[in-house]
């Protein structure tokens, strides 16, 4: 499997070495020649020494005996210095021949590093290419299969093998994934899947027995495999120190090619982070899949919620208008579910809930919508179907539902019911937010009927209208509280018997953006419904407080006379608005005695354990206190006994009808003098003309307050 150098640098390497051999074998047969050159002169000379010699010993001449002596002594002396030359020479060939071979050994061993240098460097440039692929994308998250077979597509160009595989551990046993590179026989397969998985399963440490479930896909059926011998097997598994991959348990990477050590290095760290891909992805995925679903289901009862119902509920208004048709929606709300938390425990009433789910789920027809929408509300859309058979169907599931019984943890059985509102398109109304408020509405008057029923919006229409002003005027309460246009109009009140200025009765108005003046009855009910009384107290009275503050010591107000001020029923319930006036009262200088804190009769007695507290708390100010629309609550002296009020305002629905009703005028006389007798004193009020007036004076009533005494107005004085 191992890459061949580059062309040229093989040829650089051959033309290097070769002449590097030309040169040693040139040097060598010099070498050779010198020596034999060497050995003919030395014989040479001998010859002619030899015969020198001959010559000189027979020569009766001693002139010419003594002239060859001294040739012959010149030919040796010649001999010597050729000897040292040629004796260095030998030395030159010898340390030239040493130094071509140590160049070629050196030539030889650079030009092998270089080209393992550029091995390596083709290899990591070939897993660069394979780890570029592995980028997680939400594409690749949420179709991991695809996306590990492009992963081992671009593996296998780069790094060609023939068999890859994917084991998990999933609760019915092992879970293997095996990919075909290529274009396999059935009995090749076949073999694959035998042979392989086997090998697998052993270098994972996993049972042999272990059941298989074996998911088969081909990346690149180009290539044609015939047979499969003499393969090499190289398995990755989850380190133990990773973190559980969503029952990932390694991968296998199958080569019938040989790998050199270098490429099976490459292979294995591909591998590794093919491990944590491959298993981060299928994590990832799950989860993503988790999300979808309950991004639409309830979690604890697996059936839709309320982002799916509203969804759904839009989609079928716009359906049913296309095509002309009616639907209706039910909502049913649970009876009294809270006392099944507080008497067995959360536990057995989600158990209730799942089990409410189950019915429902079980008897809604296919192509209706069955959700839970809050804590212990669910929701029906009933397609194509009017009020005749929406009725039907909610009078079936609540007889159902009061059918079924469930049980406690020791062994006590018990059963719930349920309330039930119907609305129908397009008759109730023809938009979601009608509908919404409508069925509220339904299923509310379901549970004032005596629960266990249901109801229809057909006789509730006027009541749905209500609810919406409501709504509507709360959110004018909202901005206006922003914006800072609550302001306080001041009603007098006065003396009956001396007609002098007693007091003025502080009241909300809000100022619409172009100028208009709304009086608190037409944002009252909003006040109470969304609990948005703490604001508005709070608001009127420190506008109230520095008004009285700026007339203080003024002729206006000489008589210090007091100042009546309306509290919301939340104000009892421990919410500081004592403490609060009371600092304004230190801050202005304003005495306490001047102020009298108004509740309606309903409100006080709603609470009598915290109105006792609230009580106590007010006078240890030194504040007064005044129950308003006193007489209008079924058992007015009982709190007459219980509670102990400075005033009481007698109920204006009494006062109106005196001069016409007997029985009104007998009933504000004997409050009047019920009053007087335990130390009450009193205002009457709905006072609209004089003949009323002097009804209350002759009665005895204290003080009076209305239109006939004078209209509110924006200035304190």
């Amino acid at each position: 499997m191992t890459q061949m150098l580059p062309k040229n640098l093989e040829e650089v390497r051959q033309q290097v070495i070769d002449r590097l051999a030309a040169l040693l074998e040139s040097q060598t047969r010099t070498k050779t020649f010198g020596a034999g050159v060497v050995e003919l002169i030395r014989s040479v000379h001998q010859d002619v020494l030899s015969e020198l010699e001959t010559t000189a010993t027979n020569s009766n001449d001693p002139a010419i005996s003594h002239a060859i002596s001294q040739v012959i002594e010149m030919c040796r002396r010649l001999d010597q210095s050729l000897e040292v030359l040629f004796e260095e020479r030998n030395r030159q060939w010898y340390r030239n021949g040493d130094y071509v071979q140590s160049l070629m050994a050196e030539f030889h061993s650079t030009l092998t590093s270089l080209s393992e240098t550029l091995i390596e460097k083709d290899l990591f440039e070939r897993q660069s290419r394979v780890l570029e692929r592995i980028v997680l994308s939400h594409e690749h998250i949420s179709q991991w299969k695809e996306f590990v077979q492009e992963i081992l597509a671009e593996f296998h160009s780069i790094f060609p093998f023939n068999f890859f595989y994917i084991a998990f551990a999933e609760e019915h046993g092992l879970s293997l994934f095996l990919y075909y590179l290529g274009n396999y026989s059935d009995e090749v397969k076949k073999t694959a899947r035998d042979m392989l998985s086997k090998q697998m399963i052993a270098g994972l440490n996993l049972p042999l027995d272990a059941p298989l479930d074996i998911e088969e896909y081909t990346v690149n059926s180009n290539e044609i495999v015939e047979s499969i011998n003499d393969v090499r097997m190289i398995t990755v598994s989850v380190p133990e120190h990773t973190p559980k991959l969503d029952g990932l348990l390694g991968v296998a990477y199958v080569s019938i090619g040989d790998l050199s050590p270098q490429e099976e290095s490459i292979v294995r760290a591909i591998l590794s982070v093919m491990v944590m891909v491959v298993g981060s992805s299928k994590v990832l995925s799950r989860t993503l899949s988790e999300l979808e679903y309950y991004a639409i289901h309830d979690p604890l009862t697996g059936i839709y919620n309320r982002r799916q119902f509203n969804s759904m509920l839009e989609y079928e208004i716009g359906r049913s208008g296309r095509h002309q048709h009616e639907f209706s929606l039910l909502l049913l709300d649970l009876d009294d579910f809270k006392d099944i938390n507080d008497a067995y425990g959360h536990l057995i009433g989600d158990e209730v809930l799942r089990g409410v789910a189950e019915l429902l789920q079980s008897h809604v027809r296919k192509g209706d919508l069955a959700a839970r929408i809050g804590g212990d509300e669910f929701a029906i859309i009933l397609t194509e179907t009017g009020r005749e058979g929406a009725t039907t169907a909610a009078t079936l599931l609540a007889n159902r539902l009061r059918d079924q019984s469930f049980t406690t943890p020791d062994g006590k059985r018990f059963h719930q019911t349920v309330s039930i509102g119907i609305v129908t398109y397009p008759h109730d109304s023809e938009n979601l937010a009608d509908l919404l408020a409508g069925v509220d509405v339904a299923m509310y008057r379901a549970k004032e009927m005596g629960k266990d029923g249901t109801c229809t919006l057909e006789s509730l229409e006027a009541q749905v209208e209500v609810s919406r002003h409501t709504r509507d005027y709360a959110e004018k309460l909202r901005e206006a509280l922003q914006q800072d246009r609550i302001i306080p109009y001041y009603h007098a009140i006065v003396d009956c018997k001396t007609g002098e200025l007693f007091a003025r009765e502080t009241l909300a108005r809000l100022v619409e953006p172009d100028g208009r003046i709304l009086s608190a009855g037409m944002f009252i009910d909003a006040v109470e419904k969304y609990g948005m009384g703490r604001e508005l107290d709070r608001v009127i009275i420190s506008k109230a407080f520095r008004a009285k503050h700026a007339h203080m010591g003024s002729e206006t107000d000489s008589t210090c006379s007091k100042l009546f001020l309306n509290l919301s029923a939340q104000e009892i319930q421990g919410r500081g608005v004592l403490g609060y006036a009371e600092e304004l009262c230190n801050q202005l200088q304003i005495p306490p005695s001047c102020i009298v804190f108004e509740i309606l009769e309903r409100d006080a007695i709603s609470d009598m354990t915290n109105m006792r507290k609230f009580l106590t708390n007010l006078r240890e100010k030194g504040f007064s206190f005044a129950l308003d629309d006193f007489g209008s609550g079924y058992n007015s002296f009982h709190y007459l006994r219980e509670l102990h009020f400075e005033y009481v305002k007698i109920d204006g629905a009494f006062v109106r009808n005196i001069l016409n009703s007997k029985i009104d005028y007998a009933l504000v006389h004997n409050l009047s003098r019920l009053c007087q007798d335990i130390g009450i004193l009193t205002v009457a009020e709905f006072v609209e003309n004089q003949e009323i007036l002097e009804a209350l004076q002759h009665m005895g009533i204290n003080y009076a307050q209305g239109f006939h005494i004078s209209l509110p107005t924006r200035d304190l004085y």
